[in-house]
Parts: structure tokens; C-alpha cells; sequence
């Protein structure tokens, strides 16, 4: 199960994953509500959007289109996006994990320089403290991460640990847990068309996204690689130990 801050970011990140995923998947959208707001933001005015009504059921469309190339069950809990509403936790996230069959994996975003995706890891694993059943998995949100120099390449990990500006989400969550990897993914050319074939599903976010990231979809480029991490909660004994000694030094480039 995966928790996809916004429509869109499991497919960005993870699409390659569930493909190789047996069993059943969900993508749970966490902004996932409609705006009760006739007031646009700005990022839905930027994608030529008239109104959040307008924007809201787009974006919902678009999210069922890529769930069904995923395989994934399309879930999405009440939260507007972050422009309509006022901050706090975030509406059903606690509820909704604590209610999970025990051997359900959870995936939640590593939370690299975006503060929505920061907000919905906290809460998450907050929430899954102490819950019996698989240990959850931190992903590499993409196109955010994968702007670090090697990204794709075996050195990933140590250039992202040692990033001054893009390891810092990192760095932080190294601070309470362990983090193993437990899939370096690297797409062949079957799994890179099915997962472009999933982001472009969100036709109505593509060109903002670039405005911001370039040109994401090239290929070679950063979606091609994915990772994800075990986070295991750090101990005396898994911890300071272990996390010292396995991290690099920090090496302050991109």
C-alpha cells in the first residue's frame, strides 16, 4: 500500500515497484479531497484549470486512469490539497493505517524538499510506531530525489546521504531509524514504458512539473531508477552504532 501525497506521486515513484509486486496493491492518495473553496491556487490556475472543482475532477479521473495500468486499487482520503486547506494533521491518515490488516506493507515518501510529503511521512510513521507486521518502507520521491548527483547508479545512495541539497529528508529520518535498502530498482525498457505510459495519465500536471524539474521524462533520466528503504526503528544496538559507521561523510554537492 502505497501513500501517495498527491495524485501522482506513487506513479512518479513507485511505478516500478508495483509492477513487480505480486498480490494486491493500493495507491492511497492523502490529498485527496475536493476544495470546498471557489478560490483556484495557484498550482491549478498554473495547469489552466478555471476552477478547484474543475481541477479536483480532473486530477481524480487522471488518478483512476494510472491506478488501472498500476494494478492498484485507487483509494483517497479527505484532504484537499495544501493550497485550500489550513494545516494541522492531516484528516483519516492515523484512522486509516491503524485499521490495516497487520501484513500489510506501507510505503510512505522519504519527503525530499517537499513539506507535503514531509508532513504525510511524520504522521504516517508516527502512526505505524509499535504496529505489529512488516516493517514500513520508505520511496524515494520522484522527480524530488532524483535530482541528486549518480542518481541511478550503485553511488546513489552515498551522494544522497552526503547532499547538502537533496539529502537532508535523509539525514533526518536516520536520526529514529536504520535505513536498509530494500529495492534498488532499475527499469528495463518494458517496465519504463508502462510507468511513463502511468505519469502520463496526469496530462494535467505534466508541464507545471517540468517548469520545476526539467525534463523528467527523458530517458536516461530520474525516473528510470527507483529506490526504496526498510526503516527499521533505530536502537542502541541498530542504531548510533550501525548509522555512523554505514554513512558517508557528508560531501556537500548535489
Amino acid at each position: 500500500m502505497v501513500l501517495s501525497p498527491h495524485f501522482d506521486d506513487a506513479a512518479l515513484s513507485v511505478a516500478g515497484y508495483l509492477g513487480r509486486t505480486a498480490g494486491p496493491t493500493a495507491v492511497v492518495t492523502v490529498h485527496g479531497g475536493a476544495p470546498a473553496t471557489d478560490r483556484i491556487s495557484w498550482w491549478d490556475a498554473g495547469c489552466g484549470f478555471a476552477t478547484p472543482e474543475e481541477a479536483y475532477h480532473e486530477r481524480l479521473a487522471e488518478d483512476a486512469r494510472a491506478c488501472a495500468l498500476l494494478g492498484a486499487e485507487q483509494v483517497t482520503l479527505p484532504n484537499p490539497d495544501s493550497p485550500y486547506r489550513e494545516g494541522g494533521d492531516l484528516a483519516g491518515l492515523a484512522d486509516f493505517l491503524t485499521a490495516l490488516p497487520p501484513q500489510t506493507r506501507v510505503l510512505v515518501p522519504l519527503g525530499t524538499n517537499q513539506p507535503d510529503h514531509t508532513a504525510v511521512r511524520d504522521q504516517a510513521l508516527a502512526a505505524l510506531a509499535g504496529r505489529p507486521g512488516p516493517a514500513p518502507y520508505v520511496y524515494a520521491d520522484l522527480p524530488y530525489t532524483g535530482g541528486v548527483r549518480k542518481w541511478g547508479t550503485d553511488a546513489a545512495v552515498e551522494r544522497l546521504a552526503g547532499s547538502d541539497k537533496y539529502g537532508g529528508a535523509y539525514r533526518d529520518l536516520t536520526a529514529a531509524y536504520e535505513l536498509r535498502v530494500a529495492h534498488d530498482i532499475r527499469l528495463d525498457e518494458r517496465e519504463w514504458a508502462a510507468k511513463r505510459a502511468a505519469v502520463l495519465s496526469y496530462t494535467s500536471q505534466l508541464a507545471p512539473v517540468a517548469v520545476g524539474h526539467g525534463p523528467f521524462l527523458r530517458r536516461p533520466g530520474p525516473l528510470q531508477a527507483e529506490l526504496i528503504w526498510e526503516a527499521v526503528p533505530a536502537t542502541l544496538d541498530n542504531g548510533e552504532g550501525n548509522r555512523h559507521a554505514g554513512q558517508p561523510p557528508h560531501i556537500g554537492v548535489g
